[in-house]
C-alpha cells in the first residue's frame, strides 16, 4: 500500500510555485503496550465520556469549547474551525534563507520527506533543491498542518528534500538557566588528554542500526518469564545497577585510565607521544653548531 501524503500544497519562492507532497520521515519503533486491568475480575478498564448530571454522552453531542470565564465557554463547530483561512494551509512560502549551523538543534522537531507532486513540478523542484545545495542554505517558512501553524526548514536530501518542523522561540527553555551554576574552569591537561584518547578510541561512523531499544527487549523478556511462571511475581536482580549507582566521588584519573585499558588502549600512550613531539620541536628550534663554529671553539681552547 502506497504511503499517504501528510500534506499536499505548494512551495513558493517569489513568483515560482512548486506543487509538492510531504510524507512523514519517521515511524514508531518497537513498543510494549500495556492495558489497565481490574485485578479481581481480570477485566480491562474502559473510559466513558460523561457530563456531570447527565452521564454518558454520544460522540455527536460533543463540541469544542474555549473557556473564557470559569464555567463559560465559546462553542465552535468543527467546520467553523476548518474554515479558518490561513494561506500556509496550502502554501509554504520560503521567506528567509540561513546557514544550517545557525539553527540550534533544540529547535528541530520532526522531519518529513518532500517530493514533487507531479512530472510538471520536477524541473522547478530540482532547481530549488540544487540552489539550496550550492548555496549551502536552509529555507525557512511557515506551514499549517493538523490544527496548527509550524515554522519549518527546507534543505536538500539526496534526490529530494527534507522539511523539518521547528519549535517556536517560546517553546524552548534558555540554556543559561540550567548551565549557570556549572563552573567555568579549565580542565586538568592530563585528564583532558586521557578523555580525548578515550573518545578517539571509540570514534566510529554513525550507524543507527547498531542501536536498539534494550528496555523493550527487557520488558518482552519479563513478560515471557511471567507467562511461563503462570502469574508468579518476578522481581529483577538490581545488584548490577546498584554497583553503578554508588558515590560519584572517584579518582577521575584512575577511572579514565581504567576505561582506556578496558577499551584496549594504553592509558599512557598519548602523554609520552606529546613529550616526544615537544622534545623534537625543542631540538628543531635550537640552532645546531656548524663545523666551522666548532673548529673556532677548539682553536680558542
Amino acid at each position: 500500500m502506497a504511503a499517504r501524503a501528510y500534506w499536499q500544497g505548494q512551495i513558493r519562492l517569489a513568483l515560482v510555485s512548486i506543487p509538492v507532497e510531504i510524507y512523514s520521515a519517521t515511524k514508531s519503533g518497537a513498543q510494549v503496550a500495556f492495558h489497565q486491568i481490574h485485578e479481581p475480575t481480570g477485566q480491562r478498564i474502559k473510559y466513558e465520556k460523561v457530563a456531570p448530571g447527565v452521564g454518558p454522552v454520544d460522540v455527536d453531542e460533543i463540541m469544542k469549547g474555549f473557556e473564557i470565564e470559569k464555567g463559560e465557554y465559546v462553542l465552535l463547530e468543527q467546520d467553523e474551525i476548518d474554515a479558518v483561512k490561513l494561506e500556509s494551509k496550502k502554501t509554504l512560502e520560503l521567506t528567509q534563507f540561513v546557514d544550517a549551523h545557525e539553527i540550534d538543534v533544540l529547535y528541530y522537531e520532526k522531519p518529513y520527506f518532500v517530493v514533487p507532486a507531479d512530472d510538471l513540478a520536477e524541473e522547478a523542484f530540482i532547481v530549488l533543491r540544487e540552489a539550496l545545495r550550492r548555496t549551502k542554505k536552509v529555507g525557512l517558512g511557515q506551514l499549517a498542518m493538523r490544527g496548527r501553524e509550524y515554522v519549518v526548514s527546507l534543505k536538500p536530501c539526496g534526490r529530494g528534500m527534507v522539511l523539518e518542523t521547528l519549535r517556536y522561540a517560546d517553546e524552548v527553555h534558555k540554556a543559561q538557566g540550567y548551565f549557570r551554576d556549572i563552573p567555568d574552569d579549565k580542565p586538568d591537561a592530563d585528564l583532558l588528554d586521557l578523555a580525548e584518547a578515550l573518545i578517539e578510541k571509540k570514534a566510529a561512523s554513525f550507524d543507527p542500526a547498531e542501536f536498539h531499544d534494550r528496555y523493550v527487549d527487557a520488558l518482552k523478556g519479563l513478560i515471557e518469564r511471567k507467562r511461563k511462571a503462570k502469574g508468579r511475581k518476578i522481581i529483577e536482580d538490581k545488584n548490577g545497577d546498584d554497583a553503578r549507582s554508588g558515590s560519584n566521588v572517584v579518582d577521575l584519573m584512575a577511572a579514565l585510565k581504567k576505561s582506556m585499558e578496558k577499551s584496549g588502549g594504553s592509558a599512557t600512550a598519548k602523554a609520552p607521544a606529546k613529550k616526544a613531539a615537544a622534545g623534537k620541536a625543542a631540538a628543531k628550534d635550537t640552532p645546531e653548531k656548524t663545523p666551522a663554529k666548532r673548529a673556532a671553539a677548539k682553536k680558542r681552547a
